[in-house]
């Protein structure tokens, strides 16, 4: 069942369980404005005792510099939770972004959502981040 977490007049973000990850879905802009909503909510998400998330992108209509901060920062938080981050439905014009940013390599980032939760996740993935594990 979906929970909404965040509703703004700009972005939604709700939240889902599959298969032990815990499924982000952002819906909207991730600017300087919401990026700080949505870190509160998966940090509110942590303290609840989530650890392995999917952030699904797919209906993210823009992101500027604070969404990628945003993410790392939810990554630091999670990495220290000895938990699990996966990224879904990257938009071509936003893994631009990653790209540009060199943030791409130390994602793993999946086509989907679906395709993001079919193997249960891994304690500890995040242990090399922010470089990729080889």
């Amino acid at each position: 069942m979906r929970t909404t977490i965040v509703r703004h007049q700009s972005v939604m973000v709700s939240y889902d369980v599959v298969n032990d990850w815990t499924v982000v879905e952002v819906d909207g802009e991730v600017d300087a404005h919401t990026a700080p909503m949505i870190r509160e909510a998966m940090i509110k998400l942590l303290g609840e005792g989530h650890r392995h998330f999917v952030l699904d992108l797919g209906f993210v209509t823009f992101m500027d510099s604070m969404g990628l901060g945003v993410i790392v920062a939810i990554t630091k938080r999670i990495r220290e939770h000895e938990g699990s981050l996966r990224i879904a439905s990257v938009s071509s014009r936003m893994l631009r972004i990653f790209d540009l940013s060199g943030m791409r390599e130390s994602y793993e980032i999946y086509p989907s959502a679906a395709e993001a939760t079919q193997s249960a996740p891994a304690p500890g993935s995040l242990a090399h981040w922010p470089h990729p594990s080889s």
